[in-house]
């Protein structure tokens, strides 16, 4: 045992995303039980490689007693694992459902009207001084969010100004700024935030969170969640 840098996860932060575990070249870390978690202290080297993608800033570099890096022995490990080691993250596990009953329950429907009353709404493209976030009710969807509920447009979007975004693949520094942006130079009435019931999505509402602090506005918050299956979350 040694005195030496190694990582640390903090599991009240992480969220399981899995954003960390592809950027480990020595695969010191695995998604366990919803958690990131350090498999043995010898396959981490302690260079950090890992905490410039965690988007909860769960993850440190500390220094205490720990066995020595042992590269031949993370090569080794590393030669053992599946060849997509990200997949271990559950918002990625390949699920395919049953449509029979949908497509039964929806013969017969006129087609519906379109509540989208705003564009751009990727929220990369959003100008922070858009005239409609002017007393608006902002919706911030997740960009899986409308394809898995089939009342999206009725039951979320209507009267609503929307904004959507993916918190696991885009930049969320670039979106905290950007919403930060908008709550400052708009009187928002009030935000709802929709996420997908996977970890890596939970991180939507935290970012909306962390962007109200920076522009010093109060505004009501509320989150709701749809499962992978389309169903939400009461």
């Amino acid at each position: 045992m040694v005195l030496r840098n190694i990582v640390q996860i903090d599991e009240k932060k992480c969220n399981g995303c899995g954003l960390c575990i592809p950027n480990c070249a020595e695969g010191a870390l695995r998604i366990i039980d919803g958690k990131a978690r350090l498999v043995k202290d010898v396959y981490c080297d302690g260079l950090g490689a890992c905490l410039g993608k965690c988007p909860q800033d769960a993850i440190t570099i500390i220094q205490r007693e720990a066995k020595e890096f042992d590269k031949e022995a993370a090569e080794e490990h590393m030669k053992k694992q599946q060849p997509a080691p990200h997949m271990a993250c559950p918002s990625t596990k390949p699920t395919q459902f049953e449509s029979g009953q949908k497509e039964e329950a929806t013969k017969g429907l006129e087609s519906r009207q379109s509540r989208i009353s705003n564009w751009p709404y990727q929220l990369k493209l959003l100008p922070p001084n858009a005239p409609f976030f002017e007393n608006a009710d902002l919706l911030i969807a997740a960009d899986c969010v409308p394809f898995a509920y089939a009342d999206f447009h009725e039951d979320m979007l209507k009267d609503r100004v929307l904004a959507i975004g993916c918190p696991k693949l885009d930049d969320v520094s670039l979106y905290r700024n950007k919403l930060a942006a908008i709550f400052r130079e708009s009187n928002i009435r009030s935000v709802t935030v929709v996420n997908m019931e996977v970890p890596c999505c939970f991180g939507l509402k935290r970012l909306v969170q962390e962007a109200l602090e920076l522009s010093g506005k109060s505004v009501p918050l509320r989150q709701e969640t749809i499962s992978i299956k389309g169903e939400k979350f009461s």
